[in-house]
């Protein structure tokens, strides 16, 4: 049965009431919008969001409410209204506050997520079981984040805290269940995408090092001998018994549709749905982040690439759905606002497209304090056009430092409507 509350104004507050804000998260500075008060700076703090009205529940508070003022008390001379450009500015600095906090712990997430994926590779050779166990851990988290919230969004993420090498597994990861539940796949679908998208590269263990990192191109036989590592994962997850679903990710994760990839050239339907889903994400991540990041694209221009020269190598339903489910603008796209000022795209939300979050380009405020706006709440501003960094002035270039090594991690968080 839904809570029983009751109308208060916020001078019968009182230390021990459990209280109900009815505001959106990003609208006050508290950690959630239903609490007991504990103390009075959270009363002064109440106080001071300005509502006429907020509700308190009985049952779970600790004394009464304080009694309304007598009527024919004297009262204070009632206070000049307050200036309704300082009002705005306040609100826009508390909502800014918000939404910074919520970055932060997604960025914090991020970084936790792909330390578990560092000490997942670690383990893989000496207790495969227990690696086996940990990337279980990191799919089913991430599968409940996507499954339980239909308000997930999509960030990309600094990341210069992680190491590089893990960001790729994560990466795949977090797109390819991002895309399957897009696609409609029920969360076992998921949890069996997604681990084979965290493990599709294991078989490079038995790799070279020297062939990995060749930033060069490959001889024919390096080649060979680096295509060969679908076949290595193979074996370690027949070792380790993973279920058929799984492996036929790490045997397929290079098929494609048009019959162009490798080990077997399967062609359309030969190829598992689960696998050509990882396909399709891992040649996008690939294109973002490849070894020489002198070569890497924007997320938009690797979403075009893949739609206009490369279609035919994936499930046209699959591709279709990522690259709506991206958003025009993908998070780490530069783009240029109708005004003329430049942004970097830091979050999106599949279902709105064209009203991402932006770190916004101002000469006037401090780089480390930047402004982010959320498009979805800032009717006035528009994006006109996709960028490439050459194209942007090099002080709006450093500003934004987009960064080379580009990462995604999903904030769970519902959003109001």
């Amino acid at each position: 049965m839904p809570a029983v509350t009751q109308l208060i104004s916020p001078e019968q507050l009182c230390v021990g009431l459990y209280i109900h804000i009815d505001l959106k998260w990003w609208e006050h500075d508290f950690a959630f919008n239903s609490f007991k008060i504990k103390d009075g700076n959270q009363l002064q703090a109440l106080r001071a969001l300005g509502l006429r009205q907020l509700r308190y529940e009985p049952a779970r508070s600790d004394c009464p409410p304080l009694p309304l003022p007598a009527a024919n008390a004297v009262t204070e001379p009632e206070a000049p209204p307050p200036d309704p450009e300082e009002q705005a500015r306040q609100a826009r600095a508390a909502k800014l506050g918000a939404l910074r906090k919520r970055l932060a712990e997604v960025d914090r997430t991020f970084v936790q997520a792909s330390q578990r994926v560092k000490a997942l590779n670690q383990t893989l050779r000496r207790q495969p079981e227990e690696a086996l166990k940990q990337a279980g851990e990191v799919v089913r988290e991430l599968v409940q984040a996507l499954c339980g919230e239909d308000g997930a969004a999509l960030h990309s993420i600094n990341g210069k805290a992680a190491d590089d090498a893990y960001v790729h597994p994560l990466n795949v990861t977090v797109l390819s269940v991002m895309l399957g539940r897009q696609l409609g796949f029920d969360s076992e679908a998921c949890h069996s995408l997604g681990l084979g998208a965290l493990l599709h590269d294991m078989g490079k263990l038995e790799v070279p090092s020297k062939v990995l990192l060749k930033s060069e191109p490959l001889t024919r036989p390096e080649q060979q001998l680096l295509q060969l590592h679908c076949e290595f994962g193979v074996r370690r997850g027949q070792a380790l018994m993973l279920d058929d679903d799984v492996l036929r990710i790490i045997q397929e994760h290079h098929e494609y549709c048009d019959g162009s990839g490798y080990p077997k050239g399967l062609r359309e339907s030969a190829i598992g749905r689960l696998s050509r889903v990882v396909s399709l994400v891992n040649a996008f991540d690939n294109l973002c982040n490849p070894l020489n990041p002198r070569d890497a694209l924007s997320p938009h221009e690797a979403l075009a690439l893949l739609f206009k020269q490369q279609r035919e190598r994936f499930d046209e339903v699959a591709l279709k759905t990522f690259i709506r489910s991206m958003g025009v603008y993908p998070p780490g796209s530069l783009v240029q606002l109708e005004d003329e000022r430049y942004a970097l795209v830091l979050g999106m939300h599949p279902s709105l497209p064209l009203r991402p979050t932006l770190i916004l380009h101002e000469p006037s405020i401090p780089k480390a304090e930047a402004l982010i706006v959320d498009l979805e709440h800032e009717p006035g501003l528009t994006i006109a056009r996709s960028l490439r960094p050459a194209q942007l002035p090099s002080e709006a270039l450093e500003y934004l430092d987009p960064r080379q090594q580009l990462s995604y991690y999903v904030d769970p968080r519902q959003r109001g409507k």
